[in-house]
């Protein structure tokens, strides 16, 4: 059962649930590096891998932040040494990893983490008005489900301790130009914007009109696991 923590973005989530405060920490599949300077801003000295080399290469061009490194590289082959980190986080990361290499970034993950540290897994449910909305043309469904499933079939094995959360989060779009600029400008989905715009979309994304914009709900599903 999953303990519920409410509205939070990920920064938040892990606030709640770990102090990474003085912590060396590698982000996994770590995009722009966002959340990596967020864990910097805490503390944490933070290693971001990023397997896309389109994104990789913007990163390598970005302006330096203190106690930030990014590089590109797969979790399923981390560079580091076994023992040498407190903690490894997938920020909605571990989904993206080739099948065949989920469990593999897995155990690369407890490879690399000392003992007494954590692996720490941010992934998207497979409910909320977000996730039926980009399904026409973006269906996550079966890659969310691999995900969860190595994580069923390879956590029990090499990990001493799991705790299971849930929390809620708001996608938020000024407009249907919007969410087709958003998912057509990703460099590792190769989404064509005419299969946003159909009118099942369009339907759907106008179900979720406010006064303040198009907002949809998702869940998000955490796994903490911690290293003997």
């Amino acid at each position: 059962m999953r303990k519920p923590l409410g509205e939070l973005s990920d920064i938040e989530a892990v606030d709640t649930l770990v102090d990474v405060a003085g912590l060396e920490l590698i982000d996994v599949g770590c995009g722009s590096g966002a959340t990596a300077r967020l864990l910097a801003e805490r503390g944490a000295t933070v290693v971001g891998l990023e397997p896309d080399p389109v994104q990789a290469a913007q990163n390598s061009k970005a302006e330096p932040t203190p106690s930030v490194t990014l590089v590109e590289g797969h979790g399923e082959a981390l560079p580091q040494e076994d023992d040498s980190v407190d903690g490894v986080f997938f920020f909605r990361s571990l989904h993206h990893v080739p099948a065949a290499n989920m469990d593999d970034a897995l155990r690369e993950a407890e490879r690399v983490v000392r003992p007494g540290g954590f692996v720490f897994v941010v992934e998207p449910g497979m409910e909320g008005t977000h996730f039926e909305m980009m399904r026409p043309f973006h269906d996550e469904g079966p890659v969310r489900t691999l995900a969860q499933e190595a994580l069923a079939r390879t956590a029990s094995e090499i990990f001493a301790t799991h705790e299971q959360y849930e929390c809620l989060q708001y996608g938020r779009y000024e407009s249907f130009d919007a969410l087709v600029a958003r998912f057509s400008s990703m460099s590792f989905n190769d989404i064509d914007p005419a299969s946003i715009d159909v009118p099942e979309v369009r339907a759907s994304f106008d179900s979720a009109q406010t006064d303040s914009g198009y907002v949809f709900d998702q869940p998000i599903l955490i796994d903490l696991y911690r290293v003997a």
